[in-house]
C-alpha cells in the first residue's frame, strides 16, 4: 500500500519555532527526511523505529542532489512508510518544496504541507529588526541570493521600496552592497547581518550598506541580510534571563538531555547535549501479583514500567493492593501521568533515602519489587537487607554507551550528568575538558563518581532534579 509525504517547515533556528501540526507529524511519522540546518532536538520526538534520512542543505558542505531527494521521498512512500520531509524554515519559501511536490505528483504519491515559520520575519524580527514599519516601509521583499541560472544582478533591486531581505547571501555579501550601490541605493542605508538567528547562537552586525560586507565578514552561515531604513531600528527584547549566554554542556540519555535543555535553553543558556547513553530493556516485567510494594527509582524506569503495562494490556485496578514507592517527583510525576500515585517518595532523592523511607514504612511479612536499571545503586538492596525486608531487585532496563557521540573537547561553561555511569562513560570516550568547565551532577552518587574520575570539585543539584540542576548553575553563576 502507498505511503503518504508531508513536506513540513521546521521554522527556523530553534525546535520551538515548529507549529503544533508539524510536531504532532513528526511524533506519528514512520520515516524522516530532514535538512541539516534543522535543530536536532526535533528528532527526539520522531519515533525510535522511524527512519532518518538527513539530506544535508548546508551552506559549503554536502548535501544530497535534489535529484536523489525525490528518489528518497517517493521510495519511502512507495514502501508504504508516512514520510515528513522536514525543511528548515517554511517548504515553499527557497525551500524547492514545489519542486519535490512535482515529483511527488508524477509518481502519484498522496502528499500534504504543513507552513513553517520563514527565517525571512522571524530572524530579523527576533533581532529587533522589524520588516516593515509605518513610518519607513509599507513593504519588504524577500530575495535569494542564488538562481538557478547563477548569480542575481543585484543592481535591479536598488528601486525597490520598502526593506529587502537576502537569504542564502552571506557569501554573496560584497555582490549585493555592491550591486546595491551600482544600482543608485545611498551607501548610508541601515543594513544588517543576522547568523545562527532565532537560536542561542545569534550574531547581529549592524552597519550601513557601504560597510556592511567588511564589517560582516567573519560571521558564519546560515544568516539573513536586511538592507532598509527598518534595519536601523533596534527592537531587540529588554528582559534578560538569568543563564543569559551561559554555555553548558548536557550528557545523559536523549530524555533527561532534552528535558535539562529545555530548562537552559528556557533561561537562555546556551546548550549542547551530548544523547551519549541509550535506555535497552532487557527483559518484560516480571509477573506484579503479590507485591506489597513496588518501587521505581528513576524517571527512564517509570515509562518503561508503564510502556509495559499499556503493552500487555495490565488493568490498573489488579495493582491495587500494592503500594508504590519512587525515588523522586519527577519519577512520581511519570507514574501520574498514567493514574499511578506513589504512597511514597523520601524526603531526599537518594537511594539510600528511598531505602530507609521503605525500610521505615514496610510492615512484618510485606514483600518488596524492585524494578530499576542493571548496576543500580548497591545501597537501596544492601539497607532493605539490613532491615531484614523480603525483596526482589529485578532489571528493568540497562544503559548503553554510545562514546562516538561524545565531542573531543569540552569547553563550555558547565557540564552536566544525569548518573554516575553516564559520567563514567562521558570520561571513558578521552574527552578533553576545560579546565574552566565546572561539572555539575544531578545526585551524590554521580558527584562521587565525576570527583573520582576528574579530580576536581563537583557541584551537585539540590534538589537531585531538572530544576535543581538549572538552580544551581544561576546561584554558582552569580555567586
Amino acid at each position: 500500500m502507498t505511503g503518504s509525504v508531508i513536506l513540513a517547515g521546521a521554522g527556523c533556528g530553534a525546535y520551538d519555532l515548529i507549529t503544533l501540526r508539524g510536531l504532532r507529524a513528526l511524533r506519528q511519522c514512520t520515516a524522516v527526511v530532514y535538512d541539516a540546518l534543522i535543530d536536532a532536538r526535533l528528532l527526539d520526538e520522531v519515533p525510535e523505529d522511524a527512519v532518518r534520512i538527513c539530506v544535508g542543505k548546508r551552506a559549503g558542505a554536502h548535501s544530497a542532489q535534489q535529484e536523489e531527494i525525490h528518489t528518497i521521498l517517493i521510495s519511502l512512500a512507495q514502501e508504504g512508510h508516512t514520510v515528513v520531509r522536514l525543511k528548515g524554515g517554511d517548504p515553499f519559501v527557497f525551500g524547492r518544496g514545489g519542486e519535490e511536490i512535482t515529483a511527488l505528483q508524477k509518481q502519484h504519491i498522496p502528499y500534504t504541507v504543513i507552513p513553517g515559520i520563514s527565517s525571512c520575519i522571524a530572524v530579523p524580527e527576533l533581532a529587533g529588526i522589524p520588516v516593515t514599519h509605518r513610518q519607513v516601509s509599507r513593504g519588504f521583499h524577500v530575495i535569494t541570493a542564488h538562481h538557478a541560472q547563477g548569480t542575481a544582478d543585484f543592481r535591479r533591486y536598488a528601486g525597490l521600496e520598502g526593506t529587502l531581505v537576502f537569504l542564502m547571501g552571506l557569501r554573496m555579501l560584497p555582490l549585493i552592497a555592491g550591486g546595491l550601490q551600482e544600482g543608485g541605493m545611498d551607501g548610508a542605508t541601515p543594513a544588517a547581518v543576522i547568523s545562527d538567528g532565532a537560536s542561542t547562537r545569534q550574531q547581529i552586525v549592524r552597519s550601513t550598506l557601504s560597510h556592511i560586507a567588511e564589517d560582516a565578514s567573519g560571521l558564519p552561515a546560515p544568516a539573513v541580510v536586511v538592507v532598509g531604513e527598518t534595519a536601523g531600528y533596534d527592537f531587540a527584547p529588554t528582559v534578560h534571563m538569568p543563564l543569559e549566554e551561559i554555555r553548558v554542556t548536557v550528557a545523559g540519555t536523549a530524555e533527561f538531555t532534552g528535558r535539562v535543555s529545555d530548562l537552559l535553553t528556557a533561561g537562555g543558556a546556551i546548550v549542547q547535549r551530548v544523547p551519549h547513553i541509550r535506555i535497552v530493556q532487557p527483559a518484560p516485567l516480571p509477573a506484579l501479583e503479590g507485591w506489597d510494594h513496588i518501587v521505581l527509582t528513576s524517571r527512564n524506569g517509570a515509562a518503561l514500567f508503564i510502556q509495559q503495562l499499556r503493552e500487555n494490556h495490565v488493568d490498573l485496578r489488579s495493582l491495587h493492593q500494592s503500594k508504590f514507592a519512587v525515588i523522586g517527583s519527577g519519577t512520581a510525576a511519570v507514574l501520574e501521568e498514567a493514574g499511578i500515585y506513589p504512597e511514597l517518595i523520601p524526603p531526599v532523592f537518594t537511594s539510600e533515602a528511598l531505602a530507609e523511607s521503605i525500610a521505615g514504612s514496610v510492615k512484618p511479612g510485606e514483600r518488596v519489587l524492585l524494578l530499576r536499571a542493571e548496576n543500580g545503586s548497591e545501597a537501596l538492596p544492601r539497607i532493605l537487607a539490613e532491615h531484614g525486608i523480603t525483596y526482589c531487585d529485578e532489571v528493568l532496563y540497562r544503559t548503553d554507551a554510545d562514546l562516538s557521540a561524545v565531542p573531543a573537547s569540552v569547553e563550555s561553561d558547565y557540564l552536566v550528568f544525569g548518573s554516575a555511569s553516564g559520567a563514567a562513560q562521558f570520561f571513558r570516550s578521552g574527552v578533553s575538558v576545560s579546565p574552566a568547565t565546572r561539572l555539575v551532577c544531578i545526585g551524590t552518587r554521580t558527584a562521587q563518581t565525576a570527583m573520582q574520575l576528574t579530580k576536581r570539585p563537583v557541584l551537585t543539584a539540590l534538589p537531585h532534579t531538572a530544576k535543581g540542576i538549572f538552580e544551581k548553575i544561576k546561584e554558582d553563576y552569580h555567586a
